[in-house]
């Protein structure tokens, strides 16, 4: 069985898999997608009838209450240790490893605090983390009460980091009509280099759109052994320096705010940095 030297998590609230048709389509999709670790909220699922999500290649599922769901692909080395689940449904919590290196993955629908720096969160907040230029709405204080949590728990909102000028959504509001980018995949801070890629996912079946983050662990989980190390020359050459200033400047003109901590800015800045000398 080939196993991947990256891992990719895949996230979507489904608003119900209840009807056989959506439960399919979602099968199919899920299976196009081919994550890792896909993360489902809202399932809907009565208690009794959870059985019925099946999708070939991905035989373990966790569920919690009938709410939120965790699928682990059968091609994942994913030794679990410990599984944790609300009695309301709201999170799950999956520990384990791969090969030897402690992974969780917590699947919420509200928020919650059992965080280390080798946790995945990804997260329906219902609500957007931070406001493109093209809103003309403001960060209210519940936003920003949630970014200090976020903040104090060492957490940062990977989608932003990765692109800090997109503007793309996740999900639309028809009694507001507007768009929002209100489901979120969080990683610790300390961590942000083992991240390789991370996308918005259209899916026409849900209210929802979906997010996929990738993770390099090729160091690690694979047998490769070439890592990526910075040349020299290229702190000596003018060319790649006047790159590295253009990117911080492009970087701090569309995150430096009032809303913005200097350490999550400078932790942040250091991923960018990293990712344009690699792409050097």
């Amino acid at each position: 069985m080939a196993i991947n030297s990256y891992l990719s998590v895949l996230t979507l609230n489904i608003n119900g898999l209840n009807a056989p048709i959506k439960r399919h389509r979602v099968t199919e999709w899920v299976r196009k997608q081919d994550p890792s670790l896909c993360c489902l909220q809202e399932t809907h699922f009565r208690p009794k009838d959870t059985f019925r999500l099946k999708v070939r290649g991905w035989r373990t599922i966790y569920h919690a209450n009938a709410r939120v769901v965790i699928l682990i692909s059968d091609n994942l080395d994913y030794k679990i240790k410990i599984v944790t689940r609300d009695e309301e449904g709201n999170y799950i919590i999956i520990k384990g490893s791969i090969h030897q290196e402690d992974l969780t993955i917590v699947n919420i629908y509200a928020p919650n605090k059992l965080i280390d720096n080798n946790t995945i969160i990804v997260v329906d907040f219902n609500t957007p983390l931070t406001m493109d230029r093209s809103s003309k709405q403001k960060i209210n204080k519940e936003i920003m009460a949630l970014n200090d949590t976020l903040d104090q728990m060492d957490l940062t909102d990977i989608f932003r980091t990765f692109h800090p000028k997109a503007v793309e959504y996740t999900f639309f509001s028809s009694a507001h009509g507007m768009l929002f980018r209100i489901d979120h995949i969080l990683g610790h801070k300390s961590a942000l280099n083992k991240n390789k890629k991370i996308e918005i996912v259209p899916y026409i079946f849900s209210d929802h759109n979906a997010m996929k983050l990738e993770i390099n662990h090729k160091k690690k989980f694979g047998k490769v052994t070439n890592t990526w190390r910075l040349q020299n020359t290229l702190l000596k050459s003018k060319w790649a320096n006047q790159e590295i200033k253009e990117e911080i400047k492009k970087y701090m003109e569309a995150n430096e705010n009032d809303n913005t901590t200097t350490q999550n800015l400078w932790d942040a800045t250091k991923a960018v940095i990293k990712g344009k000398y690699v792409a050097i």
